[in-house]
Order: C-alpha cells, then sequence, then structure tokens
C-alpha cells in the first residue's frame, strides 16, 4: 500500500485535509504539526484557526497592504481578484492585517497610558477600550451596516447572471482597510502633536479638526474603493456622500472654535 498519495506529493492523512487551492499547501512549514493543530480546532472557522497558527499568516502582504494603503489604495483592492480566482471568495481569509493592526493598537494604547501616567491596570483599560470597542466592535457594527446596505441596494438585477452578494467578512476588511489610515492620523499622529493640540489658540484649533477632517475624508474613500472594487455593485458613490457632511460639520466646528483633536485628548481621561 502506497504512503503517499498523488496530489501534491504529501501523506495521504495531511493532503485529505487541504484544499488544492489553499495557501497552506504550498508553504514549506512543518505540515505534520499544522494538521494535528488543525483536526483538534475543526470547529473553528479557518481565519480564527490561522491566528492560532502563527507561522501560517502573511505578514510581509499584510505589511505590502498597509503601506500601499496610504501610497497608492487602488492597487491592493486590485489583489482581490486573485482571491476571488482561486479560492472562490473575495474576503481575505488570512488574518495577518487584523493582527498587526490590533498590535499597532495596543502599541499605541501602552503610549498613551505613559503619557497620561494611567498605571498599570488604566493602561490595561485603554488597551481594551481601543482594541476590543473602539476597533473591533465598532468595525463589526459598521460592517454589518455597510454589508446589508450593499447587498440590499447596490446590487445590479441580473437576470441571465450568476447572483453574487457581498461577503460580510469582505466588508470588514473594508473597514480595517479604511481604519488603518485613519489610525495612523487619529492615533499615532494625535499622540506626538498632543503639546499642541492642548493649546488655546486657533492655529491649534485648525490643526486639530484638519487632522479628523483628512483622517475621515481618507475613512471613507478606502471604504468607496473597497465596494466599487466588486463588479456587481452599482452607485458605489454613495460611500462618498458622508465626505460632504464631514466638510460641512468641519466649517461649521472652525466657525464655533470646537477643537475636535483637543477634545478626544480629554476623553481619554474619562474611559
Amino acid at each position: 500500500m502506497s504512503f503517499y498519495s498523488h496530489r501534491d506529493s504529501l501523506p495521504s492523512y495531511i493532503s485529505s485535509d487541504l484544499s488544492p487551492h489553499s495557501a497552506y499547501s504550498y508553504r514549506p512549514y512543518n505540515r505534520y504539526k499544522y494538521n494535528s493543530i488543525t483536526k483538534k480546532l475543526q470547529w473553528i472557522p479557518i481565519y480564527f484557526r490561522r491566528i492560532m497558527n502563527y507561522p501560517q499568516m502573511d505578514f510581509e502582504l499584510a505589511l505590502w497592504q498597509m503601506l500601499y494603503l496610504c501610497l497608492s489604495p487602488k492597487r491592493v483592492y486590485r489583489n482581490i481578484y486573485y482571491n476571488k480566482q482561486t479560492k472562490n471568495h473575495w474576503a481575505r481569509d488570512d488574518p495577518a492585517f487584523v493582527v498587526v493592526l490590533a498590535t499597532c493598537i495596543l502599541v499605541s494604547a501602552f503610549a498613551y497610558g505613559l503619557a497620561y501616567e494611567f498605571g498599570f491596570f488604566g493602561t490595561l483599560k485603554l488597551m481594551f477600550f481601543m482594541v476590543i470597542i473602539d476597533f473591533l466592535i465598532v468595525g463589526f457594527i459598521v460592517a454589518t451596516i455597510t454589508w446589508l446596505f450593499a447587498n440590499k441596494f447596490l446590487k445590479h438585477s441580473q437576470v441571465h447572471a450568476v447572483e453574487q452578494n457581498v461577503e460580510w467578512a469582505y466588508a470588514f476588511d473594508v473597514h480595517c482597510n479604511s481604519f488603518f489610515p485613519l489610525y495612523l492620523i487619529t492615533y499615532v499622529l494625535h499622540f506626538f502633536l498632543l503639546p499642541i493640540l492642548k493649546m488655546d489658540n486657533w492655529f491649534s484649533l485648525f490643526i486639530g479638526n484638519s487632522m479628523y477632517l483628512a483622517a475621515w475624508i481618507y475613512y471613507f474613500y478606502i471604504t468607496f474603493l473597497g465596494y466599487h472594487a466588486l463588479p456587481f455593485l452599482k452607485n458605489t458613490i454613495l460611500f462618498l456622500y458622508p465626505v460632504v457632511l464631514v466638510s460641512v460639520l468641519y466649517i461649521i466646528l472652525l466657525i464655533c472654535g470646537f477643537n475636535i483633536g483637543k477634545h478626544s485628548s480629554i476623553m481619554f481621561l474619562y474611559i
């Protein structure tokens, strides 16, 4: 009896658990160890199983995507066609992007905890708020709303074509992509501008409000690109409409003298 199957020249008890298009089929890692782990965790969706298996996450790709979300976000969304063609879904199946982003947020929370002298437990509380509530829970809510909206109102009605739907996981991917530049501006840049944002003058007001305006415009723009990249959606320009509202609010806050950057800094004291 032959010990090896003829698929990928792997032992049969390993290759049976791998799909032909799985990224794990082509990785030179310890497949025996991976197989023993996945057999114990079959009830967990593959996305979360990969979080528990560090070597299988593609951190290089995640960092590449983060770089180009800042330089050329359109280039990031060109890669989703590869997922659709090879794995028959639009969303990422690699949690590396979320893991890296959550780690960055944790580091930012630690830095704010030091800056505001929150102490050990205060810093842990801030970490929990930033990652679990501000990033994940709000992200789940936003992804669910945009997912429902896109599937309900933006799909092309094609009689002779196979019906396609926006995946919830893809909607969460779009939020994560959009959140990263917003994080860089409202968490990282905000931290380094704290001495300026705490001032009571027009320059501080302008910098603080302009910073948040840029962050939210970038968020809605990358969200628009994410849904515009799906060929079965129409009227995705609707995702840019909030930019008008944000711009009007920006002008009103400047006139009223309300500094978002300063007040968001004060908010940390009450978390």
